[in-house]
């Protein structure tokens, strides 16, 4: 039997009903219900934080990265609970921070807690349980039957039972009557020694557009001393310039030496702003391009470069490389 490692972090799954609504209960609760979802395999748990996932931060992905840093050479696979608000991010960050993890890594959670009747925890533990045990080294999320890149997921519905999709890439597997199948082309190729690289910047802000959004921001932040601005622009990566002037703002961030990451509010497919002038405009500020990451990946991966450097010329050429399949890069031209 695959000896896998359970890491429990809380979250809707273990929640239980209390005076203030749900809150999350300790790994006792899903034991207590998993019933035969485990049985197939040797599976040891650990819990490791007991919270809901919008309290999960920063200072929490240093915990659960080591937990599964640690566990790589013990178990064949590592499944980790957590709730589903905040999931996206922390599997995005586990991306980066875990280098070229040698057994998958499986994040999975519900929307109702496994102690309901309806629950759909089961199936999503049974999926997860049977990624981990797959042989297939990456980090993962397993939701409603499908596998997706930890870099690619993005939760999407609020009550729904498939709650999360694989953005801008098909999933790197599904669970249908066959069992798992595989799409190979997405699966991470893993070759070096795996290392935990879990430094990070965390004074990175993200700031969605609308049309009234007043450019002074920007200088609010600069003179806060924010190290990275994530901005979800319009379309395929517009800004506007006319009486709400955002253009002179980004020139300012770059003398400031302040990277500047535009990706779009669009949630399928990928900014590209050289296309518009109101895109042209940011590009010659010197912004950096997302492409088709999404925003949570968007926002790890500059906080993760900016644990690296604060050079804007070594974060561009991060930006430019595919860490965890978490961008579709454009061909190279001849």
């Amino acid at each position: 039997m695959k000896k896998i490692l359970m890491l429990t972090t809380g979250g809707t799954i273990a929640s239980r009903t209390s005076n203030e609504g749900l809150a999350p209960a300790g790994s006792d609760e899903i034991l207590r219900h998993i019933g035969g979802a485990a049985d197939s395999y040797n599976v040891t748990t650990r819990e490791i934080l007991t919270l809901d996932s919008t309290n999960i931060q920063p200072e929490e992905w240093h915990v659960i990265a080591r937990a599964i840093f640690d566990g790589f050479y013990d178990y064949d696979g590592i499944v980790v609970t957590h709730g589903t608000d905040t999931m996206a991010y922390t599997a995005s960050m586990m991306s980066f921070m875990l280098q070229n993890p040698p057994v998958p890594v499986v994040f999975t959670g519900s929307q109702v807690p496994i102690s309901h009747p309806l629950t759909d925890a089961i199936e999503n533990l049974r999926c997860a349980f049977a990624m981990a045990a797959s042989g297939k080294p990456g980090v993962f999320v397993a939701f409603d039957r499908k596998i997706m890149l930890g870099s690619r997921a993005v939760k999407v519905r609020t009550v729904g039972f498939d709650a999360f999709e694989s953005i801008n890439c098909p999933p790197a597997a599904i669970v249908d009557s066959t069992g798992l199948r595989f799409q190979p082309s997405v699966l991470p190729r893993v070759g070096a020694e795996p290392s935990l690289d879990d430094v990070i910047d965390t004074d990175v802000f993200l700031l969605k557009l609308t049309p009234a959004t007043n450019p002074a921001i920007l200088d609010m932040l600069i003179d806060a001393g924010i190290h990275g601005i994530v901005i979800e622009a319009f379309g395929a990566g517009g800004i506007q310039f006319i009486r709400r002037d955002f253009i002179a703002r980004l020139e300012r961030a770059a003398a400031a030496g302040i990277p500047v990451v535009v990706c779009s509010q669009c949630l399928y497919e990928a900014s590209e702003l050289s296309i518009y002038q109101v895109g042209v405009k940011a590009l010659e500020t010197g912004a950096i391009q997302a492409l088709d990451m999404t925003s949570e990946a968007t926002v790890a991966k500059l906080q993760w470069a900016l644990g690296k450097t604060r050079d804007i010329a070594s974060v561009r050429r991060l930006f430019g490389t595919s860490i965890a399949g978490e961008v579709s890069l454009p061909p190279m031209r001849k």
